[in-house]
């Protein structure tokens, strides 16, 4: 648009009922970081704290700008289940009954456990809460989360509390520079919404907002991927030669080597890292591509990388994807098998009257999920708290052992010391629909053009641990690519964070989740506009709702590149002006009125007295810039 006849003027309908609203009631919310109090020079840090907040399980790591090659984990979480290594704890949070922060982690499982079964009900227990996030469409400020005991509080003070946990245990200093990972799926709105309850937590003031970082998951994993050295992998796609006198090694073996490894060295707190990149990465060329897998507690999340050198920085080539099919499905199908079994009405009546020993129940099942394997013959033993045998009993007026058999269920047995018997192929079908959607999603990935010519798939995450995930994805894919595992791969976004803080200019090039633009009035044009979009004004005819794209879907957008446009006030008077911002997963839409099209968030702007900028200026004008190349849209 040239000239200032010519410039869009702002889309006034629907302007004055927006004018009083306060900016905390606007759904959905503020999705942009106000940096216009931002000043110029970013102020310096002496270390670098990441936040890994898991749906299922979180943790922390930090390190220091002195000594950037060596990361730190948080120290050893007291508590802790057999056979899980405690380097991440549960993300369990315990309110007491007035709502004030109890406990967190372990501690706050364990406390909940031990309370008197009428007690519990008075406490607010949340966990596996980052999922509602996820899946609340019309997510606000105001949004609530479901304690176990199905009493209510607001989302935004539910991930303040857990927030305030790691701050207080983490490095006390005061020039910290914070990161939170969120999945790179998540909205714009979701984003914000972390970076509100980080402020709210204390963790940094809204008056710095560049003292937070918000880091995509996969893109975390796929920058410390970067630093591995070869012992630090495991390729399942290795395969000795046939014929050879070795026999070929079954997957989970390999792991548990490794693990063990790791075990040994579990005492030492601290992982250096490489200064350049890693040996594997020395091996690629430029233009290399591959993907990172990050399949977690919640979701699976897929980003696709290309290298730069020399620098040795990253493009995303495909605008990430993914969906809700994280390792918590696989708790969900068991729910569901409970169901089946003993009622929906049953289940729900004990999970309300007995909701610690609920718990008690999916901590039993947790720790038989991650020792399922595919090459596994025995069955797996699931111990029955005393209190959902006694209260089957007295609900239903039959014992346990009678439900199962009136079930059906041929796969599941019933043992004399109180257990529930699952053979290896019940288990396979819990794992199954999961496995099926993830499998389903890379795939599709796969076939997309921009994708073609993948060098190496990169499985991390929390159920990357899972010798059923890691089965699936190597049959499936390792004729395609090579399928590699990170050692520790349930940390490899925690310590990814910590380098991304250390240096945000590595994924030099990203590209755009949706289209996203503003409502404009232009000059209306007879045949082309039609009729009941025309906006009479001063007698001149104006053309409403044309969607001004700022950016449009998959579009590749480098580091700090900016965006500007100029908008003049609807009214010469006018004090202040909100623009709406408008987004939609397509590129050919031409109104904001058009199908798909939402809005995702407003800009509030002061715009100070119109005397200040004298009477001969008579139109002023708006300038707006817009960078859409960073981890959260910034204006």
């Amino acid at each position: 648009m040239v000239g200032s006849e010519a410039m869009a003027m702002l889309l006034e309908p629907g302007m004055q009922s927006l004018r009083m609203v306060p900016a905390e009631c606007l759904t959905p919310f503020l999705a942009f970081q106000r940096s216009e109090a931002r000043s110029k020079q970013t102020p310096s840090f002496s270390v670098v704290v990441a936040i890994d907040f898991g749906t299922t399980s979180s943790g922390y790591a930090f390190s220091f700008t002195s000594d950037p090659e060596a990361i730190h984990m948080m120290r050893k979480w007291e508590g802790g289940d057999p056979g899980v290594a405690n380097q991440k704890t549960p993300t369990s949070l315990l309110l007491t009954p007035e709502g004030t922060f109890h406990s967190f982690g372990y501690t706050a499982r364990d406390y909940y456990h031990d309370l008197d079964p009428e007690e519990a009900r008075e406490w607010f227990y949340f966990e596996k809460f980052k999922m509602k996030i996820h899946s609340t469409s019309d997510l606000t400020m105001k949004t609530e989360l479901e304690a176990v005991n199905g009493k209510k509080m607001p989302a935004l003070e539910v991930f303040a509390h857990a927030l305030r946990f790691f701050k207080q245990h983490a490095v006390q200093s005061d020039a910290i520079r914070w990161v939170l990972t969120v999945p790179a799926i998540w909205k714009q709105p979701a984003k914000q919404f972390m970076r509100e309850a980080a402020y709210k937590a204390g963790l940094v003031s809204p008056e710095t907002p560049e003292q937070l970082l918000i880091a995509l998951e996969p893109e975390a994993a796929s920058i410390y991927c970067r630093k591995l050295r070869l012992h630090q992998l495991i390729e399942l796609s290795c395969r000795p030669p046939a014929g050879g006198a070795e026999p070929p090694q079954p997957i989970d073996s390999s792991f548990r080597q490794a693990r063990e490894q790791l075990r040994r060295s579990r005492h030492s707190r601290t992982f250096l890292v490489e200064s350049g990149v890693g040996e594997l990465w020395s091996e690629m060329q430029a233009g290399d591509r591959y993907i990172v897998a990050d399949c977690g507690g919640g979701t699976v999340d897929l980003t696709v990388h290309q290298i730069e050198k020399p620098q040795g920085t990253l493009k995303e080539l495909y605008k990430a994807s993914g969906g809700p099919y994280g390792a918590v499905g696989v708790d969900l199908a068991f729910e569901k098998l409970l169901c089946h079994i003993f009622g929906d009405d049953f289940i729900a009546t004990f999970k309300a009257k007995r909701p610690a020993a609920w718990v008690d129940l999916t901590i039993a099942f947790e720790a038989r999920k991650r020792a399922a394997a595919p090459s596994r013959s025995s069955p797996l033993n699931i111990s029955l708290p005393f209190s959902f045998i006694d209260f089957y009993r007295k609900h239903r007026g039959h014992n346990v052992e009678t439900a199962l058999r009136k079930s059906n269920v041929n796969l599941v047995k019933w043992s004399s010391q109180g257990m529930l018997r699952m053979s290896p192929e019940a288990m396979n079908e819990l794992f199954q629909p999961t496995i099926t959607h993830i499998i389903q999603h890379i795939d599709t990935l796969l076939k997309k053009p921009e994708v073609h010519g993948i060098k190496f798939l990169f499985l991390v995450g929390g159920f990357a641990e899972s010798a059923m995930l890691q089965r699936a994805v190597q049959a499936a894919f390792g004729h395609r690519c090579r399928v590699i595992v990170p050692q520790d791969v349930g940390l490899t976004i925690l310590k990814g964070a910590v380098l991304f803080g250390l240096d945000p200019g590595v994924v030099r090039v990203r590209r755009s989740p949706l289209t996203y633009g503003v409502g404009v009035l232009n000059k209306f044009v007879e045949g082309k506009h039609p009729r009941e979009k025309l906006l009479v004004k001063e007698g001149k005819n104006w053309c409403t709702d044309i969607f001004e794209k700022f950016v449009t879907v998959d579009q590749s957008v480098a580091l700090g590149e900016v965006v500007q446009r100029s908008y003049c006030p609807a009214r010469p008077g006018q004090r202040r002006t909100i623009i709406n911002i408008y987004c939609c997963d397509t590129d050919d839409v031409v109104y904001i009125t058009d199908p798909g099209v939402r809005k995702c968030g407003t800009i509030s702007l002061e715009l100070g007295d119109a005397g200040d900028a004298g009477p001969a200026r008579g139109r002023r004008e708006i300038r707006t810039s817009m960078q859409f190349g960073d981890t959260e849209i910034k204006v």
